[in-house]
């Protein structure tokens, strides 16, 4: 089986596109490659090309997964089904491509695109958390506002008691229809009918609650289950949560975007916590029992670390275990991390007269200051390599 080409390469964008720059780049190829515009033997390929490149990319999440495992993370190495399913609009956007040519919609399947239903928009929301909760997990109450079915006339847009009538322009059928001369021939140009925007039903007693439109928008609390070990800008889809379908079609979703608040004495490297201590000479030079702040669920304790005689500036200390937990992709979690203790050597600054004294006495018995190879690491060479490169 033929390997898949990379999606941004499908689509002619780079790997920092915005979610604008994917849409356009897909709309210029869906134009090229559609097999009604283009002749070549291929074009129907190509064309289920595009729409899966853009089904990937145009979804947050799958967005994510593909940058991070190519394919494979993406639905096991592949679609297997249908790749307008998932909150994919990549059909809408074809339609959209045919009214850029056609100046209207066009047919397909025995219905209109303006009279089809349609899906709701996705929505997002930003939750802010501490550390101690991205490591652990919580549950919150979160209060948003979207567009809702009216719960008056249930969406039908009429005062209740009274019915919808049958639009006398398009007599019902929604649409209203010309034919055009194009390049590619005599179209049949379907359009949505102005008098009823595609419903085929006139109000002539609008519902007194929602104005006629059939919906409202409302506040919604909703309580969301964030799970352990979620980092800086993970997503969190609720299905249905986002804005409600036109005719019939289904909801959109909620992605709830997760920001973590700094903490003040932890760094977080994947599922690995990060910590650094400071310890005086004596304690390096001779080996020492030290306490370091570890987080559990029920707050922060102390673990002691073991330095041994002789500790360098940069040296690094290892427990096993006290790091953060392994968020899988199904949302549990599977084992955890490790809290890594980077050991600094702090040289005093301020010394008293006997200090003093005891420094300059140990100072003769030691060896004068020596030039290291080069292949040996520095101080600031290992905190690069504990950071994973990072300052």
């Amino acid at each position: 089986m033929a390997s898949k080409r990379d999606c941004y390469e499908v689509l002619g964008i780079n790997r920092d596109a915005s979610p604008e720059d994917i849409k356009r780049a897909y709309r210029r190829k869906a134009r090229e490659t559609h097999p009604d515009v283009n002749s070549a033997p291929n074009a129907d390929e190509a064309f289920k090309e595009v729409n899966e490149a853009y089904a990937i990319l145009n979804d947050p999440q799958k967005r994510t997964a593909y940058d991070r495992f190519g394919h494979a993370g993406v639905n096991g190495g592949g679609f297997g089904g249908d790749p307008f399913g998932g909150g994919f609009t990549g059909f809408n956007d074809v339609a959209d491509i045919f009214d850029e040519f056609f100046g209207g919609g066009f047919r397909t399947g025995g219905r209109s695109r303006q009279s089809a239903p349609r899906r709701g928009q996705d929505l997002q929301y930003r939750l802010t958390i501490t550390f101690e909760q991205a490591v652990f997990g919580l549950e919150k109450e979160i209060e948003f506002e979207r567009t809702e079915v009216c719960p008056v006339c249930n969406g039908s847009r009429a005062e209740p008691g009274t019915t919808p009538t049958r639009c006398h322009t398009c007599n019902g059928a929604g649409e209203v229809r010309n034919v055009r001369q194009t390049f590619l021939g005599q179209m049949v140009n379907i359009t949505a009918c102005p008098t009823c925007d595609g419903r085929g039903e006139e109000v002539t007693t609008p519902c007194h609650e929602c104005s006629g439109k059939g919906q409202v928008r409302r506040v919604r609390h909703l309580n969301v289950s964030v799970p352990a070990g979620v980092d800086q800008g993970t997503q969190i889809r609720l299905s249905g949560e986002g804005e409600p379908g036109s005719r019939g079609g289904p909801a959109g979703n909620l992605f709830i975007v997760i920001n973590v608040k700094p903490h003040q004495y932890f760094r977080r490297r994947g599922d690995d916590l990060l910590i650094k201590l400071q310890i005086n000479v004596a304690q390096a030079a001779l080996g020492h029992t030290l306490t370091v702040p570890v987080i559990t669920p029920d707050g922060e304790a102390e673990e002691e670390v073991q330095i041994h005689p002789g500790t360098q500036s940069g040296e690094v200390f290892v427990l096993k275990k006290k790091g953060v937990p392994r968020l899988r992709r199904d949302g549990t979690t599977s084992g955890s991390g490790d809290l890594q203790v980077m050991v600094e050597v702090r040289t005093p600054t301020r010394l008293t007269a006997q200090q003093r004294t005891l420094l300059e006495q140990l100072s003769g018995t030691l060896e004068d200051a020596v030039i290291p190879p080069a292949q040996e690491k520095g101080f600031f060479e290992r905190v690069l390599d504990w950071l994973g490169g990072e300052q």
